[in-house]
């Protein structure tokens, strides 16, 4: 019995002293002791755009944060939402940018998942064939048209949709645009809008996002793209899509258009003012990303920038209350 008094005391006295020691310890040193969280399952990734720069203006150092986030979610794929090449795209499938801008800057283990991939504005400067023609190549570059949609698991009773846009010949002012080059003016605007009310329409997924190079509401440089306000937004909201995602402003940002999630990613490499509108529920001028972690139930998304800061959480349920 004595001997039994005895051992308590002593396991007593050393949880006492290490919860006293606990309280005076820096926070790093007692969470390095702890192990690394895993990935929680379900769907995973990152998502950003506007950053083909040969590496400078952040983009070495974005790229560097995404990598650290890719393995802390265990990302299934990455989406960029254009403006892949600045300033005028590439040129062929053998243009030094790929190298450059792309394949010498994410090479990281973390990032050499599949990347699913729309055009910009810029994009539309260069070769937009040979982007889509690159991937037949590389297996990590995945574009295998201007529009499409690809169904992902979320887990074995649940699905997303992605339904990936072009949105560059729908915006009028690029058809008078020099600089956009004869590609812009040949591309059949009623025919991709047509595909997309089909799609959404025949979609059973309980998950679907839409993926376009530009804004619908912004408060960055750009603004309010009409066309997309007009074309795109009652169709998200008739068919219950949850998040649009896009670039194209230099920043990042969450706006809210009645029930429909709008994220903007742009801040792959240089980033631009911003502002907050009265659709606005988050917007900063940081260089950045965005990950994504789905479950059946809801959307867990997290804006980081270039120093791996965490700038803004929030959750978005899969059936709004």
């Amino acid at each position: 019995m004595k001997q039994s008094r005895r051992e308590f005391v002593r396991i007593f006295f050393m949880a006492s002293q290490a919860a006293i020691a606990s309280r005076f310890l820096p926070a790093s040193l007692l969470a390095a002791s702890a192990p690394e969280p895993k990935p929680a399952g379900g769907l995973n990734f990152l998502i950003f755009g506007d950053w083909g720069r040969n590496g400078e203006a952040d983009q070495t150092e974005v790229a560097a944060q995404m990598a650290k986030a890719a393995k802390e979610i265990g990302a299934q794929f990455i989406i960029s939402v254009g403006d892949n090449f600045y300033e005028y795209g590439v040129a062929s499938v053998t243009d030094s940018q790929w190298q450059t801008s792309f394949e010498n800057v994410y090479r990281d283990p973390a990032l050499q998942i599949p990347w699913q991939v729309i055009l910009g504005n810029h994009d539309y400067r260069g070769n937009c064939d040979a982007q889509i023609a690159y991937g037949q190549t590389h297996p990590r570059w995945k574009i295998p048209a201007r529009y499409y949609v690809r169904s992902q698991p979320v887990d074995a009773a649940t699905t997303a949709d992605f339904f990936y846009l072009d949105t560059n010949p729908l915006l009028k002012s690029y058809h008078l645009d020099a600089r956009m080059g004869p590609e812009i003016r040949a591309q059949d605007v009623p025919k991709q809008l047509a595909w997309f009310k089909t799609a959404l329409a025949a979609s059973p997924a309980q998950w679907k996002m839409v993926i376009g190079h530009h804004p619908i509401y912004s408060g960055g440089e750009h603004g309010d793209t009409r066309e997309l306000v007009e074309n795109i937004l009652p169709l998200l909201q008739q068919h219950k899509v949850q998040a649009y995602f896009n670039g194209h402003d230099h920043d990042l940002q969450h706006l809210l258009a009645g029930e429909v999630n709008l994220f903007c990613s742009g801040a792959g490499s240089s980033v631009r003012p911003t502002r907050r509108t009265a659709h606005t529920k988050f917007s900063q001028s940081r260089s950045g990303f965005t990950t994504v972690a789905l479950s059946a139930d809801k959307m867990e998304i997290r804006m980081i920038d270039k120093q791996g800061t965490l700038l803004y959480t929030t959750t978005v349920p899969r059936i709004s209350a």
